[in-house]
């Protein structure tokens, strides 16, 4: 059951980035301004009216409505009469977006309501650590550390909310998701060698010292260059406030030196990784498999970059882009997981 609610723990953290990453390609990052809630709302309205003042109407403490393009807040449970009292309601002054987009809302609150049901195989994960692995405290203090990551994660989200998309609260709140996902796969992996007796560690051919600083290089400017593409997108989305959403030849020009330089970054990694791979092949080191599909993860990475670019992003290819670097980056730590497990008994190349 401890693996199980790992698996799934990871599936959904997966749907996590998926989300926010349609969350971005359509702008609805702020289609609820407030948090955790929606609007004041457990289940955000569905029409603008409902964020309207309405006479004699029952509003509960911190229900949200818009008036003069701002938003006010409820301080208390009251019904109105037939005169607006401000005196009712505190303006929300976190920050000044007050637009309502059905579909904008929609997508945010689906996105925020995946991260909540990700919690409960996570909670699991942590419950059943405690007796199935009884005498291993290292894994339950790992596993345990996911509730304080997840918190971590779940303020972050706050703060880009409250922040009205600061570009770089959005690009930790993405760093931190791959730090998490980071985590998952380190006690999926280390459950599985106890589970298997060693059986991947004793797959392996040849131990080759260089391999795991070179696939450890290979992560680390995986997560780089994540970070310099959600600076390349803020630029995108700014672009799209002043030209509008149909002008997409327009969307990344002119030029950013920060694009200039995730473009550029992206040959490094492609070579580096071409490296990686043919290192493997030469010394039979038996990662070939997730080498393979590290490989192909980088080509359809390399593609949807030039399709944005060269196409005018097509639809959907943002939020494959960056789904595809999360997987690759997943790869990648999972290889690093099974080359710092091997050891120099194994035939080493020198």
């Amino acid at each position: 059951m401890y693996r199980k609610a790992l698996k799934i723990s990871i599936i959904f953290l997966y749907l996590i980035i998926i989300a926010g990453a349609v969350v971005r390609m359509t702008g609805s990052g702020m289609g609820c301004p407030d948090w955790p809630q929606c609007f004041g709302y457990l289940i955000p309205p569905t029409e603008e009216i409902q964020l309207q003042w309405h006479p004699n109407h029952d509003y509960k403490k911190g229900h949200v409505i818009i008036v003069d393009e701002s938003l006010r807040v409820a301080s208390e449970d009251f019904s109105t009469n037939d005169i607006y009292n401000e005196a009712n309601w505190n303006r929300y002054d976190t920050h000044d977006y007050a637009t309502f987009n059905v579909w904008h809302t929609w997508i945010e609150y689906i996105n925020r309501l995946i991260s909540v049901l990700a919690g409960i195989p996570m909670l699991l994960a942590v419950i059943f650590s405690f007796w199935y692995w009884k005498g291993r405290p290292w894994l339950i203090f790992g596993t345990f550390m996911i509730i304080p990551f997840m918190g971590f994660q779940a303020w972050l989200g706050k703060e880009v909310v409250d922040s009205n998309l600061l570009p770089v609260k959005i690009t930790i709140h993405m760093i931190a998701a791959l730090l998490i996902v980071a985590l998952l796969l380190y006690l999926w992996y280390k459950s599985q060698l106890k589970e298997e007796g060693l059986l991947l560690h004793k797959q392996t051919k040849s131990y080759d010292p260089l391999f795991k600083y070179l696939i450890l290089l290979a992560g680390v400017l995986t997560l780089v260059q994540v970070a310099f593409g959600t600076q390349v997108r803020q630029y995108v989305d700014e672009r799209v406030m002043q030209v509008g959403y149909d002008a997409k030849e327009l969307w990344l020009h002119p030029e950013t030196t920060m694009f200039y330089v995730h473009r550029s970054f992206s040959i490094l990694i492609t070579v580096l990784n071409l490296y990686i791979f043919y290192r493997n092949r030469k010394y039979l080191l038996g990662h070939t498999s997730l080498l393979n599909m590290m490989l192909l993860l980088i080509g359809l990475e390399v593609l949807t970059g030039i399709a944005m670019y060269y196409i005018d992003f097509p639809f959907g290819s943002q939020p494959l882009h960056l789904v595809l670097a999360s997987l690759l980056f997943g790869v990648q730590f999972y290889i690093l997981l099974e080359s710092f497990s091997k050891t120099r008994g194994q035939a080493n190349i020198v």
